[in-house]
């Protein structure tokens, strides 16, 4: 771990006004930013009719969970390429160029032509433009956690931090509120045929707000500072990655970590969206209104728990999500089917669902959201040094969250429907894509139980002082 022999945040930016607008600047852009990504997550079952063969529904599900999947794959990629340029040139200019490259290429999925029109060509054309929203987003977390980590002090980082942990949740909510609201006003047959394209064209709004705020944010102090006294990493990939010290903890990050924040995020989120819609064959109206209802109910827990990692520690909260997590997830998808969808019917009756039990159920799945995800930004930043912090934190935030957690829906579901689990388990096979969750979890839980240390204590240093 980092010595903290080195500069703290400087005593000024304690200032509440101060924090707010950063907080503020940092949060309401990468809120939109995960509108933006999550716009696809939740149409995602509906995109399969769109711009893929039709003739197998399951064919269609699977090839348009890949799809999503895909922005995901990229990630890294993009943690790479926009980490580099934030440690090289700064935090800002990255988030610049991040916030311009999502606006512009989910405002692009609005104006797509679909499979019946063009063929494989409108599928292609979807593909490269999630492969780009990836790219961004793979920039724009590290850059945002970064920043707001480089202004607050050193003993409120949890607390503060987990406001932009709010976002991705916030984000999602958005994202199916506008879905939502626009098939109610329109109709199903109106957005079947054109009425999707809205919520993606609303992007170009929400890019012109971003960028705006974005213009007037100023650099981070810890930054500045370092790239006043001539200390800013010549080669921050070479020094991240080939450095033996920086990559133990990049990969302890991933593994002891991320990994498992990742496939609990995206199983309480979207997998349990996904679960309801395609498995249990619940109507997209009952389940948007179920899971946004148990959105809003924990959202305030990032905070929360931000606030008592400050306390008790960050690594402690974490790993216990992700153990509950574990132990918990088949009873409680059981109980889901339970309440939701007991006969199997071809069509789950909306006026037979146990409302209060199924809020319950998806809201104990987003108490462990809040728990590995409200204080992982503080924990991540702290891991390491100002110089390469944003591509260090970037590469594992994205690994575990983008090919651990994005790709969950996919294997999951690609599980429950095969052969081998049909054959294998019976009516029991429903339930078998939570081996994989529950794999990671535990996996986390015991690397990052045996060899990660708290780090609560550390301050934000500005250049690798001593050992770690």
């Amino acid at each position: 771990m980092a010595s903290s022999v080195a500069a703290a945040v400087p005593a000024e930016n304690e200032n509440p006004a101060t924090l707010r607008r950063v907080i503020l600047a940092a949060s309401l852009g990468t809120l939109f930013e995960w509108y933006d990504f999550y716009l696809y997550g939740s149409l995602a079952v509906f995109f399969g009719g769109l711009f893929f063969p039709k003739g197998n529904e399951t064919a269609q599900l699977l090839a348009s969970l890949a799809t999503f999947g895909a922005g995901f794959g990229v990630r890294p990629l993009g943690a790479l390429i926009f980490g580099h340029i934030g440690d090289l040139v700064g935090r800002k200019y990255s988030f610049l160029i991040t916030m311009a490259t999502m606006g512009l290429s989910t405002a692009l999925i609005g104006l797509l032509p679909t499979y019946e029109q063009i063929g494989m060509g409108a599928t292609i054309l979807l593909v490269l433009l999630r492969l780009l929203q990836g790219l961004a987003l793979g920039g724009e977390y590290g850059g945002a956690a970064t920043y707001v980590a480089e202004h607050v002090p050193d003993h409120k980082r949890g607390y503060y931090t987990s406001f932009i942990q709010t976002t991705a949740t916030l984000g999602f909510f958005l994202s199916m509120g506008v879905i939502g609201a626009t098939r109610l006003l329109m109709g199903e047959e109106v957005f079947k045929s054109s009425g999707w394209r809205l919520p993606f064209l609303l992007s170009f709004v929400l890019l012109i707000v971003s960028l705006y705020i974005r213009l007037k944010m100023q650099e981070s102090p810890l930054f500045a500072r370092l790239k006043s006294s001539g200390k800013v990493s010549s080669n921050p990939l070479k020094e991240s990655f080939t450095q033996p010290l920086n990559l133990k903890y990049v990969l302890l990050a991933l593994f002891g970590a991320t990994a498992g924040q990742g496939v609990v995020w995206y199983t309480g989120q979207f997998y349990a969206l996904t679960f309801l819609q395609s498995a249990l064959k619940l109507d997209w109206k009952t389940s948007y209104i179920l899971v946004s209802i148990a959105l809003a109910l924990a959202t305030p827990l990032f905070i929360f728990f931000g606030w008592l990692s400050d306390r008790i520690g960050r690594k402690k909260i974490m790993l216990t999500g992700c153990l509950l997590a574990a132990i918990t997830y088949v009873p409680i998808f059981m109980a889901m089917k339970h309440f939701t969808n007991p006969q199997g019917l071809p069509a789950a009756d909306p006026s037979q669902v146990n409302h209060g039990m199924m809020v319950a159920l998806l809201a104990v799945q987003m108490v462990y959201v809040c728990m590995v995800y409200g204080p992982i930004a503080a924990f991540l930043v702290e891991l390491f040094p100002t110089r390469i912090r944003y591509t260090s934190m970037s590469l594992p935030y994205h690994l575990g969250n983008g090919w651990f957690g994005g790709f969950l829906p996919l294997i999951a579901t690609a599980v429950t429907t095969s052969d081998w689990a049909r054959n294998t388990f019976g009516e029991g096979a429903l339930y078998t894509g939570l081996i994989y969750p529950i794999a990671i979890c535990l996996i986390t839980v015991v690397i990052g139980g045996l060899f990660i240390r708290e780090t609560k204590d550390h301050k934000l240093e500005t250049d690798i002082v001593g050992t770690r």
